[in-house]
């Protein structure tokens, strides 16, 4: 009987075997009654099945059944009883009825099962749940009946169905495998009869295997209690037909492993012969292909292009070769690594014509790569050599659109930042031009040995061709000679139109070198012209605003009047400087062609600033005179003398003093007045006031001495005039 024909019923755990044992050994059959009506039919059949796992030698140790009555009624359990008098009476040792407490105390006096035990050929006891221990260890009974052993009825009837099957497919496969290795063994002897070894096995051995190896592991990881006297763990204590299954198990698979070695072989040596008919044929398709239409393809293919549109045209078409070329590579690959992996078999028999086939496949496929690889490198030049000599055209007109345009810039340094620009790209087209030349010199190179690589290949041809085939071949390599002295005609004409053209835009270049050399002259002279003006009102401005001080004595006047002289000079330089600048900025332009910038503002400005510059000098040149002549006079009359003659002073050295004096205070309040009629004071009203104090107190000290001088002059007077009459 087999378990997946009645799952549903087992499903249904009318009754179990848990792997607990009792004392003396014998497994333990639990039947757990429920309160629904127990089919007694269902009840049978499962019981006939679980009784049919154990050994025989397990069997004669005898069954303790467990009829667990607390949730059905007196008369299901009777029968149930009574039925296993039918079912197993010789195997059952023990029968336990779990009861419900004192509920069938006065039923039970109308049936005793002690007096029916001759008759039941089997021991019947009522029991309670908690008492039933006296009769079976607590570890070998499940969690319901208050004990510690783990029993899950799905996992136990899983593994089962895994068991059942494993052994009906394993069985199955090693009785196929077996007739498909004799037949081989046949077929080999008799080589010329058609084989009928290509029958395939209804289940694979892989799979077949794989559970067989999962299931033994199951069963060897499992922890035995039982007659090895195991105590109270946790994890399930399997039966004694789980340990019978390990054996089984382990011998279905080495049976199984040793025709599934034997069907390998079968089947390798079926996929080699396979595989060299196939191999065969597929490099005869190769080898004709490449030979055949893809030389043919590489042939007509000679052209660079003329321009990077044409270049990219044929790249295309290249690529279009290439992909049709890869297929056939790739089924190349593909045979060279079945070969290899036949080669590394070691069959004497197949050696050279697997090595004869591999040289041949290789010399085909390595010499049409090359010329593949050798064109492609071609066409990646000449692409290079056209998008270098398409940039350096285009650097070449931009260089040309900057000299052809009119130059009009705002600065000297605008004009600095076009200039270098310029020479940048100038630079640029000399480093394309460069880069040009050695690109085009590695195509010719190319070039140069396309024709010689392309032919220089033997072909395999029957000799009654040769004459006909090596004619095709020299009209080919003519043709292929003009087309390539077309090409290098056109790289040669493509450097020297861009030397040329390089040439003309370099004498443009000095040109405009030149003339921007010239503005920058320009507008440095403007510059400093306008820098002259601005230092010139600087002085003017440090003339009328700093340069007030006159001096408090004659030495000081004389030391400020030489410092002015040399502040005037700087001026003169200063306006000498601008004149010669706005001078040359006349020249420049004339020269460039294009109008003056400072006869309308920078010169008026200058001439006006020095006419300015000069009343003003002037204006303070008189005063420091007067100042001079000032201090000169006064100090004459206030020199310290012991005689007294000498003190007499002249009457109009004191009037010169207070003139000269008077003049200077009035002068100090005066403006200078330029020649546009604006006016300008030196300094502010209290710088001049030190000066002008100066001035009044050394006019006091000299009417001091004058006053001093008439009382002096009276009083000798007034002795004369005593003296005389005493002469008298």
């Amino acid at each position: 009987m087999e378990a997946f024909k009645i799952l549903p019923v087992l499903k249904k755990k009318l009754a179990f075997l848990s792997g607990g044992k009792d004392r003396r050994s014998g497994l333990i059959l639990t039947i757990p009654l429920c309160t629904e009506q127990t089919s007694m039919e269902e009840l049978s059949a499962t019981l006939d099945y679980l009784l049919s796992i154990p050994s025989e030698k397990c069997k004669a140790r005898g069954f303790t059944v467990i009829v667990d009555g607390r949730k059905s009624q007196w008369n299901i359990v009777k029968t149930v009883v009574l039925m296993l008098q039918n079912v197993i009476p010789a195997e059952v040792s023990l029968v336990c009825v779990v009861k419900p407490d004192e509920f069938w105390d006065k039923k039970v006096t109308h049936f005793c099962f002690w007096k029916e035990k001759d008759r039941l050929g089997f021991e019947v006891i009522l029991v309670s749940a908690n008492k039933l221990t006296r009769y079976i260890e607590p570890c070998q009974l499940t969690d319901e009946f208050g004990g510690s052993l783990v029993y899950d009825h799905l996992d136990w009837l899983n593994k089962r169905l895994v068991f059942e099957k494993f052994t009906k497919e394993s069985t199955s496969l090693l009785d196929e495998l077996t007739v498909i290795n004799e037949n081989e063994k046949g077929s080999q002897a008799d080589k010329d009869r058609s084989s009928e070894s290509n029958i395939m096995p209804s289940f694979d051995p892989e799979t077949v295997l794989q559970t067989g190896h999962e299931l033994l592991s199951e069963l060897q990881q499992r922890r035995f209690n039982g007659s090895e006297g195991g105590g109270g763990g946790t994890a399930w204590s399997p039966m004694d037909d789980e340990l019978l299954a390990q054996p089984q198990v382990m011998k279905l698979l080495d049976s199984l492993r040793e025709q599934y070695t034997k069907y390998q072989e079968v089947c390798r040596q079926r996929s080699k012969r396979s595989q060299l008919e196939e191999i065969q044929t597929k490099v005869m398709q190769v080898v004709n292909w490449l030979e055949g239409p893809g030389t043919e393809q590489l042939r007509t293919q000679w052209g660079i292009g003329d321009s990077i549109r044409a270049s990219q045209a044929l790249q295309q078409k290249h690529e279009e070769i290439e992909s049709q070329h890869s297929e056939w590579f790739a089924v190349y690959v593909e045979l060279n690594q079945q070969i290899a992996a036949l080669l590394s078999a070691g069959d004497e028999e197949d050696l050279m014509e697997l090595k004869g086939l591999q040289q041949q496949l290789s010399d085909v496929c390595y010499r049409q790569a090359s010329q593949l690889e050798f064109r492609q490198n071609i066409l990646q030049s000449a692409h290079e050599f056209h998008m270098t000599a398409q940039d350096l055209s285009q650097q070449l007109d931009g260089l040309l659109g900057m000299l052809c345009a009119d130059v009009a810039p705002a600065d000297g340094a605008a004009i600095q930042q076009t200039l270098k620009h310029l020479e940048e790209k100038l630079k640029s087209v000399e480093g394309a031009l460069q880069s040009l030349r050695e690109k085009g010199q590695v195509l010719l190179d190319q070039m140069s040995t396309q024709t010689s690589f392309s032919y220089g290949k033997d072909v395999s041809i029957e000799n009654k061709d040769v004459s006909i085939e090596n004619k095709d071949v020299s009209i080919e390599s003519k043709d292929v000679s003009i087309e390539n002295k077309e090409n290098i005609d056109h790289i040669h004409n493509v450097m020297e139109d861009m030397q040329l053209r390089k040439q003309r835009c370099e004498d443009m270049v000095d040109v405009r070198r030149l003339k921007m050399l010239q503005m920058v002259q320009l507008f440095k002279c403007e510059e400093d012209a306008s820098q002259a003006v601005e230092w010139l009102g600087e002085l003017l401005d440090a003339l009328l605003k700093t340069h007030i001080r006159l001096g408090d004595d004659s030495q000081e006047t004389k030391v400020l009047l030489e410092k002015h002289k040399k502040f005037v000079d700087v001026a003169q330089s200063t306006y000498d400087y601008g004149r010669q600048l706005l001078q040359a900025t006349v020249v420049l332009c004339q020269s460039l062609r294009c109008t003056t910038r400072s006869s309308g503002d920078t010169l008026p400005r200058l001439n006006r600033l020095w006419k300015q510059f000069t009343v003003t000098s002037d204006e303070r040149q008189h005063r420091l005179e007067m100042a001079s002549a000032f201090h000169t006079a006064a100090e004459k009359i206030l020199r310290e003398s012991p005689e007294l003659a000498e003190l007499m002073v002249d009457v109009e050295a004191y009037e010169e003093v207070e003139t000269v004096g008077k003049g200077l205070l009035d002068r100090l309040t005066v403006p200078v007045i330029f020649p546009d009629g604006s006016e300008q004071f030196f300094g502010s009203p209290g710088d001049m006031a030190p000066s002008a104090e100066s001035i009044r107190e050394r006019m006091k000290l000299v009417e001091e001495k004058r006053f001093l001088q008439e009382e002096a002059e009276q009083r000798l007077d007034e002795e004369a005039l005593e003296t005389g009459p005493r002469e008298s």
